[in-house]
């Protein structure tokens, strides 16, 4: 039985790839899930490779049934979550009086649904690691998108500025739990997320997802005493204001 254990959505790139090999690099068993099962299997490659312990489960975050299966394959391999990252999310960018309803929808979903579906099904196996070890991590990625309204990206800003608002309200109801709740929240990082953006933003200059492996593995190392509300990153000479 694994001593960590892990769930990362979102799980097959870009921030959720960097967050897992931060974890299993640490030591924690891996569940990962994303929507595409091909690329997802060939994403962990090197995460296998690498000898790290895991598994994958494929799934439509966005659909209950599918999401609620990923924690039960989890619980059922390894017993135990000391870590929940809902990282899975989806951005639509477009003008306020031509927003498509589909899309509304999905990245409300996606973005904000499954992480309230996702922490209400980690909680019970996250409050008994908090219990044992006090070091629970709850991770919530959210973007520097939501921490201002964004032309062109308004509903994409403004389901991350939820998800910020609903990690201070888990790190209250968790208060004493022995839960560290974070919301992560970056600027450009180089995934498939910002090709859109990289004929202005050149990849190599954009955050990198290692930057943000990096962040998770400095909440590891802070004591139980030291809760981290959040974390923007920003690149240098951009505030808040940048997407």
């Amino acid at each position: 039985m694994a001593q960590r254990a892990a769930i990362v959505t979102g799980g097959s790139g870009g921030i959720g790839l960097a967050i897992a090999r931060a974890l299993g690099e640490e030591g924690y068993a891996l569940t990962l899930s994303a929507r595409r099962p091909e690329k997802l299997e060939e994403s962990v490659a090197a995460l296998r490779a690498d000898g790290f312990e895991l598994q994958t489960v494929p799934a439509d975050v966005s659909d209950e049934e599918s999401l609620v299966a990923v924690f039960a394959a989890h619980k059922e391999r390894y017993g135990r979550l000391d870590a929940l990252v809902n990282n899975a999310g989806i951005g639509i960018g477009g003008l306020m009086d031509q927003i498509q309803t589909k899309h509304l929808d999905m990245q409300l979903a996606i973005n904000l649904r499954s992480l309230i579906i996702g922490t209400r099904e980690g909680l019970p196996l996250l409050r008994e690691a908090g219990a044992e070890h006090e070091k629970a991590l709850l991770l919530n990625t959210a973007s520097i998108a939501g921490k201002g309204g964004q032309a062109f990206l308004s509903v994409y800003a403004a389901t991350k500025a939820a998800v910020i608002n609903f990690t201070q309200s888990t790190a209250r109801e968790t208060n004493g739990a022995g839960i560290q709740c974070t919301a992560l929240a970056p600027g450009f990082v180089d995934t498939a997320m910002t090709d859109f953006v990289k004929g202005e933003v050149p990849a190599e200059k954009m955050i990198q997802p290692a930057d943000i492996g990096a962040a998770v593995k400095f909440l590891l190392a802070v004591s139980p005493n030291c809760h981290i509300p959040e974390i923007v990153f920003n690149r240098p000479g951009e505030g808040p204001d940048a997407p």
